[in-house]
Formats: structure tokens, sequence, C-alpha cells
């Protein structure tokens, strides 16, 4: 099957590999305060490329990022901007390289009052580093809280203090940021829901760590983009062939019939060779009526689906949309596992599991995708559902369930049993709308069909999802709506092969 390609440009770091990256550049020899010199001037310099000049109020903290921060000051006093900074601390407390930043800085170290926003300042904020660890409380959490209270200009260094750089959690309160200055690479604290609303524009910055650094990391974990599966769409055999696309077969319920539609033109727009539904006899008619493209089969019961996947040619299975929550599904999909084809879980065919998830992935055998939204993943892992860190809970139901794991949502979070770990940001609020998951597991299914591991084909399918919903480009998107503009969004990942 074919799968992804790692791409270091698009890898997402944690905070102890990040701490590795600067240990490795360390031991190769670019010393620490070089790389902090390197971070605070490329913080100054987005400030004052996306601001005019205007009074500076530098909060720093107690480590490394408020090293950052002096830096920061530094540059731009030097620049002739007006720069105030404080210190949440005591100099004679900082260790190590902050410590050296902070005897470079020229001006005064005052303590925190409210009256220096009184001038609507730009705030750079250099508090908290990604790594924090504790609630914020007490005299800084009532400063951050002021800050946002007001709505002032905010650039962040690292993080927003109080989000966490690897899970997204807020811890007690956090800075919203107008624009967020990282470095080397992004963290997955970055793309989490808290992440999106609190960093506003983030800049990664080239501090001086070696791209090496990324060899001796392994990153397992990437920001979602074309550059790691465009290539498994290329298809340039000229003998190609309808039967070499692949065969997808749906299994459709008795009441929600457009919701197996839908998935079925998806899966036929993204390229499966044939896609079949196979529905109650009563709801026949109505299928044979719609798009002529698709293949309608009767299967009233699990043993008569089940008797459909004896063809072998039918090498990926969808079982989920509209599919009812019935004896049938459950049937089906024990049917659809043992047979050991590439299968999409989504929807019913998830809830009908709600009792007894372990019997599902005791099923488990061959390439399978669940994908959940919060509800469902929740009744499938109920022990995971309430946790922070989106990242963290999708790779344990991987690993758990032996199935890659695609936890829908703006921050839609895709993990392979393997420990590799995809998030998707490509998509737009548009997305919120009936039908609009059918498509996705439809899109999902015709790339199986097609050959990609589940990994490859969850990755794919949740790019091109969201870029429909963008080429749109307003209001009024419906699911319908999705399939049509997928030849464009296929189109503009044609660059990357």
């Amino acid at each position: 099957m074919r799968d992804l390609l790692p791409r270091g440009e698009l890898a997402l770091l944690n905070c102890a590999e990040m701490a590795r990256a600067d240990a490795f550049a360390i031991a190769g020899g670019v010393p620490g305060r070089v790389l902090m010199e390197a971070a605070g001037r490329a913080v100054a310099a987005a400030a004052m490329q996306r601001y005019t000049r205007r009074p500076v109020v530098v909060l720093c903290g107690p480590g490394n990022n408020g090293g950052d921060g002096f830096v920061a000051a530094r540059r731009l006093q030097e620049a002739g901007w007006p720069v105030r900074l404080v210190l949440f601390g005591a100099v004679g407390n900082l260790k190590g390289d902050a410590a050296w930043a902070a005897g470079t800085w020229a001006g005064s170290v005052e303590l925190w009052s409210a009256t220096m926003l009184d001038d609507a300042p730009l705030v750079i904020d250099a508090i908290f580093g990604a790594g924090l660890s504790r609630p914020i409380d007490g005299e800084i959490g009532a400063a951050i809280e002021l800050v946002n209270a007001r709505k002032l200009p905010v650039v962040a260094v690292d993080v927003p203090s109080g989000l966490h750089g690897d899970t997204g959690e807020i811890l007690g309160h956090a800075l919203e940021a107008a624009t967020t200055v990282s470095f080397f690479r992004a963290k997955p604290g970055h793309y989490s829901v808290e992440g999106l609303r609190r960093c506003g524009h983030l800049h990664i910055a080239d501090i001086g760590i070696p791209a090496d650094a990324l060899t001796e990391i392994g990153p397992r974990v990437w920001l979602n983009g074309p550059a790691l599966w465009a290539h498994l769409l290329r298809r340039d055999d000229l003998a190609d062939h309808k039967y070499a696309r692949g065969h997808l077969t749906i299994l459709a319920g008795p009441h929600a019939t457009g919701a197996a539609r839908l998935a079925a033109l998806a899966g036929r727009r993204v390229g499966a060779g044939l896609v079949t539904i196979a529905a109650f006899r009563s709801t026949l008619p109505a299928f044979q009526a719609a798009e002529p493209g698709n293949l309608i089969v009767e299967a009233d019961d699990g043993a008569m689906f089940a008797h459909l996947l004896s063809d072998e040619r039918r090498n990926a299975i969808l079982i989920g949309p509209g599919s009812g929550t019935g004896e049938r599904t459950r049937e089906a999909v024990l049917a659809a596992l043992d047979a050991r084809r590439s299968v999409v879980l989504d929807a019913d065919a998830l809830t009908v599991f709600a009792a007894d998830p372990k019997l599902l992935f005791r099923r488990v055998r061959g390439p399978t995708l669940l994908t959940p939204h919060e509800g469902e993943f929740r009744r499938l892992f109920p022990d995971l559902g309430g946790r922070a860190g989106k990242l963290d809970r999708v790779r344990e139901a991987a690993a758990r369930s032996g199935a890659t794991v695609l936890l829908k949502g703006p921050d839609t979070v895709i993990a392979d049993p393997d420990g590799r770990a995809v998030i998707n940001v490509h998509a737009t609020p548009a997305l919120a709308t009936a039908g609009s998951g059918d498509v996705l597991a439809g899109l999902i299914g015709g790339l199986l069909a097609q050959g990609l591991t589940p990994f490859g084909a969850a990755s794919a399918a949740a790019w091109l999802h969201g870029d429909c919903a963008r080429l749109f480009g307003g209001p009024g998107l419906i699911a319908e709506d999705l399939p049509a503009l997928l030849p464009r969004a296929l189109q503009s990942v044609s660059s990357f092969n």
C-alpha cells in the first residue's frame, strides 16, 4: 500500500524534541546565547515588520523565554522604539543564557504596573514558553487578563504565555496574540483549537539550528499538507482502467439515503474506478433514480453484505454514513473486518459498538480507519475523552484499537497505530453542515480503493475536503457543493507531484 512521505519542513516538534534540537545545535558548536540572540532578533524584526513605531512593553519571565524578551527589547530600543521592560522575578535569579541576555539590556527593569498599558502599547509576551507546567495565577494571571481585556496588539515569543506547546491546553490564563514567533519548527500546540484562537499569525524563524537536527530527532508528527501525500495521487499509466482504480463498496441504510449518495459521489470524484451502494430492497428505486454512475445492489442484512465481499475486487469498504444503528450494520462491520480489506468506519458503524468497543478492536485485522467526532470518540474511548491534549488522545486510541483514527474538528488529528500523526487545520467553519462528514468518508474510501494506506488516505482526504470548502469562498456552503469542487482541489495539489 502507498503511504506518506515524511517532510521535514512540515514536522511538528514537542517541547522535549525542541530541547533536543537546541542541544544538537549547541553540541555542533552553536552557543546557546547565539541561539537566544537570533530568537530575540527575530521577535523584534517581526514586531517592526508588522507595526509602525510605537511604545512597547516587554513582559519577561524568569526563564529562557524571558531571555529572548531581553534581546528583543534591546533590538527594538536600538531601532529607536520607546521600550519599557518588566521582569516577573528578580534579575539576580536569572541563570545561564537568560542572565547573559539581561546583562545586555541597558535600560531599566521595572515591576509590573497596570498603568504601563495606559498608552495602548505594543506588548511583547516573553513571560513563559511552550513547556509551562503549572497554571498561571496571581499577578501574572491578572496582567494577562488585563492585556486581553484592553485588546492590545501582542507579539508572543514561542507561544502565547499560558498555552502549552504540546497539548494546546490553557494553563490558568493565556494571552491572545496577534503574532507568534516560534523557532526552527512549530509545535503541536500551535495548531490546537486554542492555539489557532490565540497565536494569530504564526511565524517560524530560523535561528541557526541545523536541519540535520531532524534526522537526530526523527519526528513522528507533521502538519498536514500536499507535500506529504501528493505523490500518492499521481496516476500516469497509459494502460490505466477503472478496475485498476479500485472498487469502493458502501453500506446504505433504510432512511438517510442521501448520506451514502454523498459518500459515493465523493469516492468517484477522488478517483475510485467503481463505487457500489449496497442498499435495502425497499430503497433501491431511490438510489437507482439518482446519480447514474453509482452501482446499486441489494443487501437487506449482514449476510447478504458479507456475500458481496466474496468478490475480492471490492477492495475498499465504507460503513457508517446513514447505515443505521441496527444489527445489520454491526454484522456488516464484522464481516468487512474479517475480510481484511481496507475499511472505513464512520458514524453509525462506530455507534453500534459503543457498548462493547473492545469487540470492535479485537476484530481489526487489516487496514482500518475510524473517523469519529468527539461524541463518538468518547463512546469508544471513554477514559480518553476528557483528557487534555487531543494529539496524545488520538495516538493512544490508535495504539489501543489497532486502527488509524481520525478525530474530526478544526484541528483534525489523524494517528496511525505505529505512533505517527498528522494535524490538519486546512479547513473552514463552513464545513459544519449536514453531510460534510459523509463526503469526507467517501473521499477516504475512494483513496483507499486506489491503494493508499488508511493514514495516507485520511491525510489526503482531510486536506482536500478542507480545500473544497476554501475554494467555495463564502457563506452558503452545503455538503452537495463539495464533490463538485474536488477537481479544482485536486488540480491545486498537482504541482507537488
